[in-house]
């Protein structure tokens, strides 16, 4: 995964997700669930690559910090629940999807 577009097209092939803009900045694509609204990634362009921005349970945060230098505290976010995802190509897409798919399984609330 390199492209922004990559990124929301992964994102989309959740279930019950949506694209939203509510920064009224077409750099920040928010992905949310539709249930309850919350955001499970931000994807943006910063420094020259695409970040995405994920949730992460703290007892994982530093394992994916330690484990790869473009996984770093996330940029605008609390830093103890989420981590941001430089695209610069180190990472394996898989690691990236899982991320991604943890982040969303986090946020995506409880059944009734």
């Amino acid at each position: 995964m390199q492209t922004r577009q990559e990124a929301i097209q992964y994102c989309h092939s959740f279930q019950d997700v949506y694209e939203d803009y509510p920064f009224h900045d077409d750099n920040w694509c928010v992905m949310r669930h539709k249930e309850n609204k919350k955001t499970f990634a931000l994807i943006y362009d910063k420094d020259g690559y695409v970040w995405i921005n994920v949730k992460c349970d703290p007892e994982w945060r530093e394992f994916w910090r330690n484990a790869f230098e473009s996984v770093v505290p996330a940029y605008h976010m609390n830093k103890t629940h989420w981590n941001s995802i430089i695209l610069d190509g180190s990472i394996p897409d898989k690691d990236i999807r899982r991320m991604i798919g943890e982040s969303y399984d986090l946020t995506k609330g409880k059944k009734k």
